[in-house]
């Protein structure tokens, strides 16, 4: 199901640039690639975290510090990646683009959590 959800984070975040570039150009289209990109790398390095913790039996409590464990790696990863998107691509970057991306990846990914626990309640 991941897989899945990460497709639709890059189909969205490929839609957003595509009328980013429409929009304000080229660099439009790469900041709005750059945020979503964030986003998606994030939430893919927090996946594999818990992905690993699988294996480890316990109680609620060690179940929530996996969840937490895993939504800290996405955040620092996103930030870590948006101060590199910062340093590189400052100069050209087009704000509204790169937020656009950013926020079209984020609501998808919490839009596939809550479908997964759907699933899962089935």
């Amino acid at each position: 199901m991941s897989k899945r959800i990460g497709l639709w984070q890059m189909g969205a975040v490929l839609l957003v640039s595509l009328a980013a570039f429409l929009l304000a150009g080229a660099h439009g289209a790469l900041s709005a690639l750059a945020g979503g990109f964030a986003v998606w790398v994030g939430g893919q390095l927090g996946a594999l975290s818990m992905k690993r913790s699988r294996t480890v039996p316990g109680s609620a409590g060690v179940a929530l510090l996996v969840l937490l464990k895993a939504e800290a790696i996405k955040i620092v990863v996103v930030a870590l990646l948006l101060l590199l998107t910062f340093k590189l691509y400052g100069a050209n970057l087009v704000p509204l683009a790169l937020i656009v991306g950013l926020a079209v990846a984020a609501l998808l990914s919490g839009v596939g959590i809550m479908r997964v626990n759907e699933q899962k309640m089935d």
